[in-house]
């Protein structure tokens, strides 16, 4: 495999840098990454730059391969990775959206400030949110499904929690797609992947998920209404996603589109870029069970939101936590954008990517059409995090997509070998950060000092026109797996 580099990237302005067609053989478009020169000094150790242009050479992509700023090495595309394909020529590949389907972030926002929150130890709510909502590698929900039932989730989605008393019908208002994907067929999703996630919903999960009390500590110029926020407000972000039948469902799927390559004669440089045509029947079956698999992920959400309502009115009786806005990170959708000067419909693959569509976009919420669609960007565990509107200069050229995190720099093995537990704790108690994890060994893993600056990946996508700043935030708790 021919490595992809720094040093051969062209500098296009001060956020942007161009991947040169040729760095890799057979591309057939540019690669774009979105960047500070910081964040640059800490891309290149490994694949994610090869990645972006090998994403290039599949067939039928249009526009460019773009790599965001919070870009690292993943199976296939790199993770902050976007592409889109033409319908008729183009591709759907798993690597595309990766283990976690509809791995994605929701935003609370709570009718209490920072002296409200202060009246109750923070230690109190850490302990109080980890017994209501599981959390950790295997973990189980309290709620328990049959294969009927978990047909009913997958073809439902967020739909189905609600009317099974998880939280209210105004929620759905402010989910990306209304928390449901369409065109979902339980039918395509495996025995062994229903299995895993008839125990597992409503539950948070390992890795770098995790619910977040956070204190808003600045306001920007997109803090306008009916969003409105103020210094000092609380406001709570989850981050979990589809848990082991999502991962079950890419393993599948990955098996089966490695035996489409030679049916499809689609020849590719990195075997986890394994595909299919898009209107071929193993593409559209793994699109239907991709489709489960996010609603799945959504109705987890769902549910995790509200026990955390439930659980925090045991402190607070008149809290209020209102949905802002629940965005997929991990997820291949049909959309219609700006090619070659022409309105077409495209697939846009988007791995550790947000949707950020402009004001006006059909496919927001109302009440957020002349501002835009929400954006939200967390941090890791001891770090800012911040909400962003989508823009139209977004939609103009990067599929309507934005960054989706901090990004790693360094690897889960490599923060373990650095760091210790001691000192993870004692950074975030420094800092006044009540912490409740199921794993410790998943706490050095997520340090902060294991991702890129928060700051410079921000920076990177307004500075570019991608996104505005709303408000930045710290974080107060945080429960992880």
């Amino acid at each position: 495999m021919n490595k992809v580099d720094v040093s051969q990237l062209e500098r296009i302005d001060n956020y942007r840098w161009r991947i040169p067609k040729g760095v890799v053989p057979h591309m057939n478009a540019e690669g774009l990454v979105y960047a500070t020169e910081n964040i640059l000094k800490v891309i290149g150790d490994d694949l994610s730059l090869t990645q972006t242009a090998n994403v290039a050479t599949l067939p039928g992509i249009v526009g460019k391969s773009i790599a965001m700023p919070d870009i690292h090495q993943g199976y296939g595309f790199a993770i902050g990775g976007v592409a889109a394909f033409d319908l008729e020529k183009g591709v759907v590949s798993p690597g595309g959206v990766g283990f976690d389907i509809n791995c994605g972030v929701r935003l609370l926002k709570t009718n209490l400030t920072i002296e409200e929150l202060d009246k109750v130890p923070r230690e109190y709510i850490a302990n109080k949110l980890f017994k209501y909502i599981p959390a950790g590698l295997g973990s189980e929900g309290v709620t328990r499904v049959d294969i009927a039932q978990i047909d009913e989730v997958l073809k439902n989605g967020a739909e189905w929690a609600i009317k099974n008393g998880y939280g209210i019908d105004e929620d759905l208002k402010f989910i990306e797609s209304g928390g449901k994907l369409e065109n979902a067929d339980p039918s395509k999703v495996s025995p062994s992947a229903k299995k895993r996630g008839k125990s597992q919903l409503g539950s948070l999960g390992s890795g770098n998920h995790f619910i977040e009390v956070q204190e808003v500590v600045e306001t920007f110029e997109g803090n306008e209404a009916p969003l409105n926020f103020k210094k000092g407000d609380i406001v709570i972000l989850i981050h979990t996603g589809s848990r082991g039948l999502g991962h079950q469902v890419a393993t599948d799927y990955i098996r089966i589109m490695k035996h489409a390559l030679e049916k499809y004669q689609i020849q590719i440089p990195d075997l986890e870029l394994c595909c299919a045509p898009i209107s071929s029947p193993e593409a559209q079956d793994y699109l239907s069970a991709m489709a489960c698999a996010a609603n799945f992920a959504w109705a987890n959400r769902q549910m995790i939101l509200h026990w955390t309502r439930e659980s925090l009115k045991s402190f607070f009786p008149d809290i209020k936590l209102d949905l802002i806005y629940d965005v997929a990170h991990n997820i291949a959708k049909f959309e219609k954008h700006k090619v070659g000067g022409k309105m077409v419909e495209v697939l846009v693959h988007r791995k550790g990517a947000t949707r950020a569509f402009g004001p006006g976009h059909k496919e927001i919420p109302e009440e957020y059409s002349k501002i835009g669609q929400p954006v939200i960007i967390p941090g890791s565990m001891g770090t800012y995090s911040y909400l962003l509107l989508g823009t139209k200069g977004a939609e103009e050229e990067s599929f309507g997509s934005c960054c989706h995190g901090a990004g790693r720099s360094m690897s889960r093995s490599e923060a373990k070998r650095r760091y210790t537990l001691e000192k993870a704790f004692k950074d975030l108690e420094a800092k006044g950060i009540a912490i409740k994890a199921a794993s410790q060994s998943g706490v050095i893993e997520e340090i902060p000092e294991a991702y890129k600056d928060i700051d410079e990946v921000v920076e990177a996508v307004v500075g570019a026109g991608l996104a505005r700043k709303v408000i930045k935030t710290r974080p107060l708790v945080v429960v992880k797996g």
